[in-house]
């Protein structure tokens, strides 16, 4: 296992908390000097706010953590390409590098949707891997959803 596939691992296992909690299973950690600074996993059901997106929360932990706004030096992995608002706030934080295990054909604007970072004028670019353990992040976000099909389809008999 590389060190992208170890920290991956690791926002996965984030994912799975979110999936416990009946949460679109999206986990994230951010990692500086090869130590998970902040993990976070959804909450946008069980807080009933927007903006509790993996990322998000995770970017505010880890600006506790390093008491600053600016994360540079730091790596997000997350187990979906992330939206819009969480692509921008990944570049307004200035982390460096992006890790994200699968595609996200409906809201990713990395390289799905559209390509936010190929935009020019941004004072900061950070550099992007797709599709680490793409298969375990995926399967862990169809399976949850084939799941939340049977449950509505079974309450409606």
């Amino acid at each position: 296992m590389n060190i992208d596939e170890k920290f991956m691992w690791e926002a996965i296992q984030e994912a799975k908390k979110a999936q416990i909690l009946d949460e679109v299973p999206i986990g994230c950690v951010i990692v500086k000097d090869n130590q998970i600074i902040a993990r976070a996993h959804n909450l946008r059901e069980s807080r009933q706010k927007s903006i509790d997106h993996a990322e998000i929360l995770a970017i505010e932990k880890a600006n506790e953590y390093v008491g600053s706004w600016r994360l540079e030096n730091c790596t997000l992995y997350v187990t979906l390409e992330p939206c819009p608002m969480c692509a921008g706030a990944i570049l307004l934080s200035r982390i460096e590098r992006i890790v994200y295990g699968t595609s996200d054909p409906k809201g990713g604007s990395i390289e799905s949707r559209m390509k936010m970072y190929e935009i020019s004028g941004w004072n900061h670019y950070p550099n992007v891997t797709g599709g680490i353990l793409k298969e375990d992040c995926s399967t862990l976000l169809t399976d949850f959803f084939i799941n939340k099909r049977k449950q509505k389809k079974q309450r409606k008999s």
